[in-house]
Order: structure tokens, then sequence, then C-alpha cells
């Protein structure tokens, strides 16, 4: 088992939870975790108690990727969280929420980007340009992944 903390600064709150890891490299690690509060519905998919999310963390991109799938493993859809590159130990991953959401339905067909309003309150893009500039290509590099069906898009 692993914690879990998704640092959310601008509501200032931690979520923390535990997950079992499924794989690790030197870079990142994929976790699965069931989903346990109420029904989001996030536009594309809903995410619904007792769904499973497969969660990979990377410690050099600016985003992690959440599959949430039913408890008989089809895929819903994922979720993409733009953050800071993840800190990942042994007990902890711990990765910090830029605001921006990528979504995406289980077909790939659908992609929204959610969220940018927070962003742009944050206010990052003028107090942080390397940042806001790192997350505008983790964009475009998710948009391409997702094209491309590459791992983690490549579950149906």
């Amino acid at each position: 088992m692993i914690e879990v903390r998704l640092i959310k600064p601008r509501r200032g709150q931690i979520i923390r939870y535990q997950a079992t890891v499924l794989a690790r490299d030197a870079q990142s690690v994929t976790v699965q975790a069931e989903w346990r509060l109420g029904r989001v519905d996030l536009g594309l998919f809903s995410i619904e108690p007792g769904d499973v999310m497969i969660e990979t963390f990377y410690t050099n991109r600016w985003y992690n990727i959440f599959r949430a799938q039913r408890p008989d493993g089809v895929t819903r859809g994922w979720y993409c969280n733009l953050a800071r590159p993840a800190r990942i130990d042994d007990d902890v991953i711990e990765t910090e929420d830029l605001e921006i959401d990528v979504i995406v339905s289980a077909d790939r067909q659908c992609v929204e980007i959610t969220d940018l309003a927070e962003y742009e309150a944050r206010g990052l893009a003028l107090a942080e340009p390397d940042t806001d500039a790192a997350l505008r290509a983790a964009i475009a590099e998710l948009r391409d992944l997702i094209v491309r069906g590459e791992q983690p898009f490549n579950v149906s």
C-alpha cells in the first residue's frame, strides 16, 4: 500500500487515501484505488461509488492520469489532472493540483479541457511563466497520447 496525497492549494485541502501499487519505474508509479466518494459527473462520463481508479503519477511530467473503470473492468473514461511533477517515495505519492483537467471519453473520441478559469484565477501565468509553459506543453502531449491511443489510453 502507498498513501496518495492530492494537494489542492486553492481549496486549502489535502486529499489522502490508500492505494495498491500496480507498477513502478524510475519516473512513475501506477496505483489502484476504489472510488469511495459520491457520484461525480465529469460531463463525458461519471465516476460512481465502487468504481476502480487506475492512477499513474509521474516525476517528470506535468500531469497525472486517472482511468475510471466500472467494477467489471469496463473503462468509463480518463481524468487527467494537470499538476506539478509528483514526488514519489516508497510510502507516499504527493502531487499539487494546478486546476486544469483534461476529460477523455472511453472511446477517446471526445476530449474536454476544464477549469481554465480556476487556473487563470491562480495567476500562475504571470507569477510562474515557466509553469504556464510546462502546462501548455503537457496539454499538447496529452492530446497526442490520446489521439495515438498510447499508454494509458490504450485500454477500452
